[in-house]
């Protein structure tokens, strides 16, 4: 039976640092440690196609988990903590398999694209650990389900985008079609659509799909027809597809062939991807602000409890912007945009805003 609850931690959550409190322990982890937990505990996560090293979804997983093992002297291996990746979505169950016979007690499917592959997993496995990020997994003892409210985050992105905007055209990319990205999309145009009213604008939301979160040159090609038909801002929620969204920036903006356009970054502080140099050789950055996403802070908290043979086995866990799940950078936002985004935080938080899972549920 699936248990929905709302877990909360501080929003640092990028840097780690946080300490996360328990929420709903004290059950006994499905391996059968004994009470005083199992010192020698070992995770490993399966990633999505993008990798480790995506500066978005499977980086942030693979972070927590690093900050996590060396928090309790392991080393990366199957005694430890150690990833593994996927390169294609053919990979997922062989990936599994490989995590179980390598005697992992944890195994995290990183992304909703590995539930149906973890679901059959910890059927087969009813001794082993899973956690599903990204969707949930009922009915299962030895599996938790973490997910986020990214349509909250997501709001405070389009706030952010209509308030910067200057050609009153900006652009959305999502990966893969689904609930997740979903939330993502109807997240952001409802922000944009809000925040337009609000000031008096009229401004156009562009939606594509890249159909893949490991296909920087699709990213690429579709921010290119965005910007080039007058977006000058475009959130992305594409996993490794968005490098190329962050390439396509980057030369417009030193090549000065246009007015300066933005990328909003996604799932963690996305920075660095925006740094370049101008036609003048001054150094600048076009990555407006990102949303965040504790994935790697679940990851290591579902971690910590498994160690303590509190394995949340059965359990939905909810991560929110009201407990600091989600959130949004400052980045580059003028004073009036953060202030924006301020009061559409508390709003959200107030529950005074309910903001749409999906695009059909988006108000005009």
């Amino acid at each position: 039976m699936k248990k929905a609850k709302l877990f909360g931690f501080s929003l640092a959550v990028l840097g780690l640092t946080v300490t996360l409190a328990a929420c709903g322990g004290g059950k006994k982890d499905s391996s059968g440690g004994d009470s005083k937990g199992d010192k020698n505990h070992s995770v490993v996560v399966v990633t999505d196609i993008g990798g480790v090293d995506d500066r978005s979804f499977n980086q942030s997983a693979w972070e927590g988990l690093q900050e996590w093992g060396k928090e309790h002297d392991l080393k990366k291996g199957a005694d430890g903590y150690d990833y593994i990746q996927s390169n294609d979505a053919s990979e997922y169950v062989t990936n599994i398999d490989t995590a179980v016979s390598n005697g992992f007690k944890t195994v995290f499917g990183i992304g909703y694209l590995l539930a149906d592959s973890v679901s059959t997993a910890a059927d087969a496995n009813p001794d082993t650990q899973f956690g599903i990020i990204d969707s949930v997994i009922e009915g299962k003892d030895n599996v938790v389900s973490a997910t986020f409210k990214d349509q909250e985050a997501s709001y405070l992105a389009g706030v952010a985008a209509a308030y910067t905007t200057k050609t009153n055209k900006v652009g959305f990319i999502g990966g893969e079609e689904g609930a997740v990205i979903d939330r993502f999309e109807a997240g952001f145009h409802q922000g944009v659509i809000d925040t337009a009213k609000e000031l008096n604008k009229d401004i156009t939301v562009e939606v594509e799909y890249a159909a893949s979160f490991g296909d920087p040159a699709k990213g690429k090609a579709l921010a290119a027809s965005m910007y080039q038909k007058g977006a000058d801002i475009i959130f992305h929620a594409s996993g490794g597809t968005g490098q190329g969204v962050f390439q396509e920036a980057k030369d417009l903006n030193e090549t000065g062939s246009k007015d300066k356009v933005w990328v909003i970054g996604v799932d963690s502080d996305q920075d660095k991807e925006g740094k370049y140099k101008t036609k003048d050789g001054k150094e600048d950055n076009f990555t407006l602000t990102s949303t965040l996403k504790g994935v790697g802070a679940a990851v290591k908290d579902i971690s910590n409890r498994a160690m303590e043979d509190k394995f949340p086995g059965g359990e939905h866990i909810v991560y929110g912007l009201k407990d600091g799940g989600v959130d949004l950078t400052d980045g580059y936002l003028s004073d009036d945009a953060k202030a924006a985004v301020e009061k559409a935080k508390k709003s959200i938080i107030d529950g005074d805003i309910t903001v749409p899972e999906t695009p059909k549920d988006v108000k005009e």
